[in-house]
């Protein structure tokens, strides 16, 4: 943290071109630092990963009802 906070306006420029990295304190990640049009971590694009890659049949929304109807 102490190195991030004397080497801010050098890190900031690296961040501005692209360039990610972490900050830890103690040894542990406590912040990561990115440009603000960087693109997004593939992990928080998880919504929507498969668009287009599979169909939902037409009556997905009232399969299984006849068998429900009969229980009860």
């Amino acid at each position: 943290m102490h190195k991030a906070k004397t080497r801010l306006c050098k890190l900031v420029a690296r961040a501005s071109k692209g360039e990610a990295f972490i900050i830890a304190k103690a040894g542990k990640p406590v912040a990561r630092v990115t440009a603000i049009d960087s693109p997004e971590d593939s992990q928080q694009k998880r919504i929507g990963f498969m668009a287009g890659q599979f169909t939902i049949p037409d009556d997905f929304d009232h399969m299984g009802e006849n068998q429900i109807n009969e229980i009860g």
